[in-house]
């Protein structure tokens, strides 16, 4: 008699086999399956931030690219460069290196 008072107080619509078919499947598919739908939300974000990563480094390349090639046909570019990046002098100078705040902390943390 318990049982049946337990039935009775669930709706109708709810006691229809066809309903819990397909409320079992629903939770199949968004919960339990190893390609739920949790987990498919989750590598589509990740694959839209590698493919924006991707955009990043193809710009990056091409930039690297365009600078190697500016390098290797003017010796004057190459002694710019020289000079900026390696901190490169002739014999007869004197280096003075000029750091704004921002990039004196960042060397200090590359130091420490």
């Amino acid at each position: 008699m318990l049982r049946f008072r337990f039935i009775d107080k669930i709706p109708v619509s709810f006691r229809n086999k066809y309903f819990l078919t397909v409320f079992v499947f629903l939770l199949w598919i968004i919960f339990l399956d190893g390609n739920n739908l949790i987990a498919r939300v989750r590598d589509m974000r990740e694959l839209r931030d590698l493919r924006k990563d991707r955009e990043y480094y193809q710009g990056k390349i091409e930039e690297d690219k365009r600078k190697l090639k500016e390098l290797k046909t003017d010796n004057q570019n190459l002694e710019k460069f020289a000079r900026e990046q390696y901190h490169m002098k002739k014999a007869d100078e004197d280096l003075y290196i000029v750091l704004t705040p921002r990039e004196d902390r960042k060397r200090t943390r590359k130091n420490n």
